[in-house]
């Protein structure tokens, strides 16, 4: 009998080796599904911006080196880089309407310095990811990324509309009609390999249609050399003396990049599930080591100039569904394939000649899945009739100062534009919210520092009754608090150490009262074990208790959830406790 939860289409997992001839197989299915959207994404935002052929020929290649080497990085684990899984890199549609903007105001100069500054508060949020787990809150990233998506879609309906001249007015929203109905009815409808090439047949589709209105030229592949870099291909470098463009569009490009790097986490713990065949707790550590790659990669991409790099989560987790292949040598495959292709500069040409419209109707595809993916983070987060408040009344915000010039009017100069920027603005408005929430709620918790060690019991036993009995609570609550707190005490203190107190791993113990519950906090350093997973699989072991499984069975009975999240040099253990009065 199949196992509960168990994944039974996963072949090979992640650290599992499989055959270089699978991993060649699947690796090169990768590298085609990342192909498009790459090419399609940093096209779409050098044409908005403005920008000559000679950029855009370097800006696919550079973007195609940075994507392939990282994907290879994210499916290793070097220091504090990478993943250990499968994670595709490419350009991604987030920054699409800003890195246009910021080509249009300043050229590839301004974009690089922009990306530049950017990347170092990603890399900051990966970081300090244990302390901000509370600040950027489900609620807060998803609106930012349902305002993303509204501001991106301008973008793509301009582009259904650029058509060469002398081509029927029709031929522009016929082509981008042909394409979306192609790919979303293969979505919609289709199953297996079917569904997951559908991007790529709704563009063969509505190139082919361009075709029929003369509005598909194939001069481009013939131009395009068969092996080397593109001619002229350089380093744009830095605008070291940032104007009024810079200051503007600065604030946009950080909240962009934090609230991607906070659906990041979600790509990096999505792939992580989906590359296992027996369910287990999110490794934080492997989630930290892909933000570091990530942020690596948008810095990168600032230095050569084009569009931010960051994870392909959609076709990752796709991939290793799909083919049961989840092990990281595809990752090493995919990472040389990209490369490669960037040396070889006939396939990227190709791709470059998909007409405007096209490439219009793939991003209307990005942006809904997108929009939706903002939707799914806020439902994540529980919606209740505070958040929903809060999430409608900045979005409305956003979404209506978008285009708009009401501050400019009003303020003028740099902080005029910059309170115009829809996205900004709706970020600022679900952050004030969220804020005044948390800061309005009721303050009857408490926060004690200690060291992880059974001889700390006494003062946390004191700790939490005395939450207890601030609540009102019953005697028969209070010991059931008392017992989750000893509990996870002891399941948390390494065994058999018979060191001094003092010289223990110093443990911080949060306590937040909800309705009619506690949640309590650990913070410590520990080994690599994981209670969650511990306390998951404890009704699979049959002989004899081990050592510390006591506690865990206990803590299991006296908790209503226990939440374990491992991080570089923090451990993070929730434990929440229903009581009464």
């Amino acid at each position: 009998m199949q196992a509960r939860g168990l994944n039974d289409t996963i072949r090979y997992e992640a650290d599992e080796r499989c055959s270089p001839g699978i991993a060649l197989a699947v690796g090169l299915q990768g590298v085609v599904l990342a192909l498009a959207p790459l090419v399609v994404v940093v096209a779409v935002t050098a044409r908005a911006g403005g920008q000559d052929e000679e950029y855009l020929s370097w800006a696919v290649f550079a973007a195609l080196v940075i994507a392939g080497t990282l994907t290879a990085l994210q499916a290793s684990r070097v220091w504090r880089l990478g993943a250990g899984h499968i994670q595709i890199m490419g350009a991604t549609p987030n920054f699409v309407a800003v890195s246009a903007l910021a080509l249009a105001e300043g050229g590839p100069s301004l974009l690089a310095s922009l990306v530049v500054v950017s990347s170092l508060f990603y890399l900051a949020l990966a970081i300090w990811l244990p302390l901000l787990r509370r600040v950027i809150t489900p609620v807060v990233s998803g609106t930012v990324l349902m305002l993303l998506a509204a501001t991106i879609l301008p973008v793509a309906l301009d582009r259904v509309r650029e058509v060469p001249e002398g081509t029927a007015d029709a031929a522009g929203p016929t082509v981008a009609l042909a394409t979306l109905a192609a790919a979303t009815g293969l979505a919609l409808r289709a199953s297996g390999a079917w569904r997951l090439w559908s991007p790529l047949i709704g563009i063969a589709v509505g190139c082919l249609v361009a075709s029929v209105f003369g509005a598909f030229d194939l001069q481009r592949i013939a131009d395009a050399s068969w092996a080397g870099i593109p001619a002229g291909a350089r380093i744009p470098g830095f605008d070291l003396t940032p104007g009024v463009e810079f200051w503007a569009l600065l604030p946009v490009f950080v909240v962009i990049t934090l609230v991607g790097g906070v659906k990041n986490i979600g790509d990096s713990v999505a792939i992580q599930g989906a590359s296992r065949r027996r369910p287990r707790v999110t490794d934080f550590r492997l989630v930290q080591g892909a933000l570091n790659t990530n942020g690596l990669g948008i810095l990168l991409s600032g230095i050569a100039g084009t569009p931010p790099t960051t994870v392909y989560s959609s076709t990752s987790v796709s991939l290793a569904s799909l083919t049961g292949v989840a092990s990281r040598n595809v990752g090493f495959v995919i990472g040389a394939g990209l490369v490669g292709l960037a040396l070889f500069p006939k396939l990227p040409a190709l791709l470059l000649t998909i007409p405007s419209p096209v490439m219009g109707a793939y991003l209307l595809t990005a942006i809904g899945l997108l929009f939706v993916g903002g939707i799914a983070t806020v439902i994540q987060g529980g919606l209740d009739a505070q958040k929903a408040l809060v999430v409608g009344i900045a979005f409305s915000l956003g979404l209506g100062i978008e285009h708009q010039t009401i501050f400019a009017d009003v303020v003028g100069g740099t902080w005029g534009a910059l309170l115009d920027n829809g996205m900004l603005v709706g970020a600022l408005a679900a952050v004030a919210m969220t804020a005044f929430l948390d800061l309005t709620s009721p303050r009857t918790g408490g926060r004690l520092q200690s060291r992880l060690h059974a001889a700390s019991l006494p003062e946390i036993d004191a700790f939490v009754r005395g939450i207890a009995g601030s609540l009102g609570w019953n005697e028969a609550s209070a010991d059931r608090l008392s017992a989750a707190a000893e509990e996870t005490l002891m399941s948390l203190a390494p065994h058999g150490d018979g060191a001094a107190r003092e010289d223990a791993p110093r443990l911080i113990v949060a306590a937040r009262p909800a309705a009619a519950a506690v949640e309590m906090e650990f913070l410590a350093v520990f080994d690599e074990e994981n209670i969650e997973d511990r306390l998951a699989y404890l009704e699979e072991e049959s002989e004899g208790l081990a050592e510390g499984e006591v506690s865990l069975r206990l803590l299991r009975h006296y908790a209503s959830s226990v939440h374990h999240q491992k991080y570089y040099g923090l451990d993070v253990v929730t434990v929440q406790v229903k009581g009464s009065r």
